[in-house]
């Protein structure tokens, strides 16, 4: 029966912590195997995951068939509201951009910063990438810069080459932290204290992905004559980020580090020439027809990338006016964010536990206990099955009011960007059915113990865990495509066994997401995204090889930096009690 309490074993299969692993493990490796080898769309391999999942959790560890179906429930809510809402709202603002040709105005305004191809990629795949992993993430930078890339003159498979690449540092705080909010649910620890430390991460990681990008388009050549904006871009971007994950917000972590970076850059060219500029010459190569999302099939979609080409180097000049309207969306999410966030009087008091009221914004604000969910650990300490609905301070909320107050700006009526939210509906659907089962499938794990099990099994490796904490990460992102996902599967895993290995609980769970971000560029479903994006669809494997060795390359970089953080040697770096406050 529903009501009734259930009490977690982490060690079900004769109290063998090894053979209980095993089991508990299978949803996970089902689940890799279903997208990873055999290549099945993702929302149809994470139900059959799911299921086995449950198999598992009733079979295996004893949970009564309507508690494992409630927690996945928990976990499909939390995956619609507040995950997927965010996502939403965010992809209608842009598509608003893209129907009114404000999205055109825009990109025209990054291309002409600098005609060197190398600088293009800089600003365009690093910095434009990321404020689009900020809005909205989940594969939209990639598809997104791509085109941008080919439009400029930039062969396909070097331009889906470096989207991938570029959308690294700003993952763990995309779609406006909706990575890190997942951790903080799943593993309890406090919001402040994850964007922390994962700003103490992904920022020296940023110093260098520019670097890589200017190698990718020109290799040593292009370090040798590009290096001084490639390098401002990643500093000044790892700067910001770190500031605003630690002193400011993080939710606006890489909207403020990506606006930053490409302002630095723009400032610096205006004074800084290379000595000679670098423009692709080899476009018309067979093996990679330049073909672009739009149009009618490949015939036109590739005059789309002429016509842009075209468009981009002719006398077109765009207003102040109509240049200001471009970029006004960003600008009002900055505003009403800072507003909501950071203005105690509209902030509020969020309550804490069920029964509470809240102040502000926070005054809608409901806490409540899941019905009919009543979880206890092997210790029989209760697990919090609480859900949170702030329907007003929620990032998908604010990105909605932005949206509403960016239309007269963009001259949108409001039947026209109804249409718009509907056809995003449309357009998201199976995200949000992928989204809400894969938290559905963490959140069950979770709650059935088998990722206690898993922790515990993990754990044996002491200290070492440290080093292998964001390959967990790294591996979750690769099969699953998302930071938000591996942490919905991983966060409780990493707490568990940092707990039972002696390290910082907070350290590794934040290593999760950071490792995480490298999984990125090799998911078979950001492949699959930028090889259609660019017109190269069947030719995952080819974009794969190019990118899979800097996968790698940053993975170690990871490994190396978080196991130094767990030593003497880094530990000054680690986040044990909350920021102060500056600024």
């Amino acid at each position: 029966m529903l009501l009734a309490d259930y009490h977690q074993h982490y060690r079900p299969i004769g109290d063998s912590l090894g053979l209980s692993s095993l089991f508990a493990i299978l949803p996970l490796l089902v689940l890799f195997i279903l997208l990873g080898v055999l290549r099945m769309r993702a929302w149809l391999a994470s139900l059959i995951s799911l299921a086995v999942a449950l198999v598992v959790a009733v079979a295996v560890y004893s949970m009564n068939f309507g508690d494992a179906l409630n927690s996945g429930l928990l976990g499909a809510a939390f995956g619609f509201f507040p995950i997927m809402w965010i996502v939403i709202n965010a992809i209608w603002v842009y598509n608003l951009t893209v129907e009114t040709g404000h999205f055109d105005v825009l990109r025209r305004s990054f291309a002409r910063i600098s005609d060197d191809q190398r600088v293009q990629a800089i600003i365009i795949a690093f910095s434009f990438g990321a404020l689009l992993e900020a809005l909205a993430g989940f594969g939209t930078p990639v598809a997104i810069s791509s085109v941008m890339l080919i439009a400029l003159g930039f062969r396909p498979l070097k331009a889906a080459a470096l989207a991938l690449v570029a959308n690294t540092a700003p993952v763990a705080f995309g779609a406006l932290a909706v990575p890190i909010t997942t951790l903080a649910t799943v593993t309890n620890l406090p919001l402040a204290d994850l964007g922390a430390m994962v700003g103490r991460q992904t920022p020296l990681l940023a110093v260098f992905v520019p670097l890589a990008l200017v190698f990718i388009v020109d290799g040593k050549r292009g370090l040798r004559q590009t290096w001084p904006p490639a390098l401002l871009c990643g500093f000044v971007f790892g700067l910001f980020q770190y500031l605003s994950a630690n002193f400011w917000s993080v939710p606006l972590a890489d909207i403020i580090a990506s606006l930053a970076s490409a302002l630095a850059v723009l400032l610096f060219t205006r004074v800084w020439k290379a000595r000679e500029s670098y423009i692709e010459t080899d476009t018309d190569d067979d093996t990679e027809a330049a073909t672009v999302d739009g149009g009618s099939g490949p015939a036109g979609r590739a005059a789309v990338a002429t016509q842009a080409r075209a468009e981009l180097h002719s006398d077109v000049r765009d207003t102040p006016m109509e240049v200001f309207r471009a970029y006004s969306p960003y600008l009002v999410i900055i505003v009403v964010f800072v507003l909501a966030t950071r203005v105690p009087a509209i902030t509020g008091k969020a309550p804490t536990k069920p029964g509470q009221s809240g102040t502000g914004l926070e005054s809608v604000t409901h806490i409540v206990n899941w019905p009919g969910l009543h979880i206890f650990n092997e210790a029989g300490k209760a697990v919090s099955t609480t859900f949170k609905l702030n329907y007003l301070s929620a990032a998908g909320t604010l990105l909605l009011i932005a949206g509403l107050l960016t239309m007269p700006l963009l001259k949108v009526g409001f039947g026209r960007a109804l249409r718009a939210y509907g056809r995003t509906l449309d357009q998201l659907k199976y995200a949000i059915l992928t989204v809400m089962l894969v938290l559905a499938l963490g959140y069950l794990m979770n709650e059935s113990g088998s990722t206690t099990t898993l922790g515990l099994w993990a754990a044996g490796a002491g200290g070492a865990f440290a080093f292998l904490s964001p390959i967990l990460g790294w591996l979750g992102v690769a099969v699953t495509g998302s930071d938000t996902s591996s942490n919905s599967l991983f966060g409780a895993l990493q707490v568990t066994a940092a707990t039972k290995a002696g390290l910082s609980t907070t350290l590794m769970a934040a290593a999760n997401s950071s490792g995480g971000v490298l999984g990125k560029m090799i998911s078979p479903q950001n492949l699959a995204i930028a090889a259609s994006a660019v017109g190269m669809q069947g030719k995952e494997g080819v974009l794969f090889r190019r990118v899979v060795g800097w996968s790698l390359v940053f993975l170690l970089f990871m490994c190396v930096l978080v196991l130094l953080q767990s030593t003497p040697v880094l530990s000054w770096m680690v986040v044990d009690a909350p920021p102060p406050t500056i600024g």
